[in-house]
């Protein structure tokens, strides 16, 4: 049997944002690049409770479009678990920035990420990408400075592809990091166990709405976000060595239990969604020889929020970027080079993100549940205002 081969610059393995931001500014700069993926739905299962800023949109080009947005946000309520509330409307704290009535300029939004995800892959394939969704990778080889060989299976059939790197955007438990002998395991006490309910009958501001404390969401927080017309999302992330229980019984307690709970009473559940997020420190190399990881494949999740979006497309931008620079220059894409990809990201968010994985640690070395509570609550009030000493990712 002669099996088929294909020649691209750049191999995507992984359509969700960063896989397809990755791509999508590869081909900008000219390069011929294959996005595959081996789920048939973009955006499924969805493990994400789709909040992102409007600058974490429009500093990679990404238009705002009614096409995948839910709901516009103008700010946060930030709860402890006794109910005292800190809240940050950037409507009233910066009026000048973003206006009033119908001159509002939303802080940042609620998408769907089913509609977000097949956004931004039609965003790449008009910018020349090729994709192939239900598309199963099978293996890479380096072939050092000649470039790399890429074994997919499509439709039955195995298909060798050579290209020069291959980038890996396959998420938390990353295969193809695995291809290249580095060690993405994670933590089970830095996995947060996430649920949330899609609800309705349940009024809420357009603010997300966190709520801190060890009774509600031991090792992590919970969440009322609003999706417009008395729809919500109401969810939680725990670490499971934390607790004796699920994140199912946590969100049934907090709905049942909390001083939400009457606000909560009519709400009937329409879906429930969840996975894992990874609260862990990024990963100390994302590169090897002609493959480097982004997104969740290289922790690229902020360890405080577990917010993954924002870091998704920046650091797409940041890869696609970088190695139509290094391709189109004819530099061989070897693991020392590759390693300014991770330089340039670094500058621009991965300090940021191990500052934020420092802070979660300590606070969650606090032993005293009380005093634990307290530093987490302050942290995140901090982190959410607009004078934070936090650079937001």
């Amino acid at each position: 049997m002669i099996m088929t081969t294909k020649q691209y610059d750049l191999v995507v393995v992984g359509s969700g944002p960063a896989g397809s931001t990755t791509a999508y500014f590869a081909a900008q700069a000219g390069l011929r690049v294959l996005l595959v993926d081996k789920r048939q739905e973009l955006g499924a299962p969805i493990q994400c409770s789709g909040a992102i800023s409007r600058h974490g949109l429009t500093s990679v080009g990404i238009e705002i479009d009614a096409e995948y947005i839910h709901q516009p946000i103008y700010g946060f309520r930030i709860l402890n678990e006794e109910g005292l509330e800190k809240r940050i409307d950037y409507r009233q704290l910066k009026p000048t920035e973003y206006g009033e009535a119908e001159d509002q300029v939303p802080l940042g939004y609620v998408v769907d990420r089913r509609r977000f995800d097949r956004y931004l892959m039609r965003r790449a394939e008009r910018a020349g990408v090729d994709v192939w969704l239900k598309t199963e990778g099978l293996g890479y080889e380096s072939r050092g400075a000649a470039g790399c060989t890429v074994k997919v299976k499509r439709f039955d059939e195995e298909i060798e592809i050579q290209a020069k790197v291959l980038v890996g955007a396959d998420g938390l438990q990353s295969q193809v990091g695995r291809w290249a002998g580095m060690q993405t395991h994670i933590r089970i006490n830095e996995l947060a166990s996430c649920l949330q309910f899609i609800v309705d009958r349940v009024e809420a501001e357009p603010l997300l709405e966190i709520v801190t404390g060890h009774e509600w969401a031991p090792g992590g927080y919970a969440w009322v976000f609003p999706k417009g017309e008395g729809y919500a999302e109401i969810g939680l992330g725990v670490i499971p060595t934390m607790t004796d229980h699920d994140a199912r019984w946590h969100v049934d307690h907090f709905m049942r239990s909390s001083f939400f709970k009457e606000r909560f009473a009519d709400a009937r559940i329409l879906e429930v969604q969840g996975g894992g997020v990874p609260l862990a420190a990024p990963l100390r190399q994302q590169y090897a020889d002609n493959l480097i990881l982004v997104g969740d494949a290289a922790r690229h999740v902020n360890p405080i929020t577990g917010g993954g979006l924002h870091t998704a497309v920046s650091a797409g931008e940041i890869a696609g970027t970088f190695l139509a620079e290094l391709i189109n220059n004819g530099v061989s894409p070897l693991a020392s080079e590759l390693k300014g990809y991770q330089d340039r990201w670094y500058e621009a968010m991965g300090r940021q993100m191990w500052r934020l994985y420092e802070t979660k640690s300590e606070i969650f070395r606090i032993k005293d549940i009380p005093e634990r509570n307290r530093q987490l609550y302050a942290t995140m009030s901090e982190y959410f205002s607009p004078d934070s000493q936090y650079k937001k990712i």
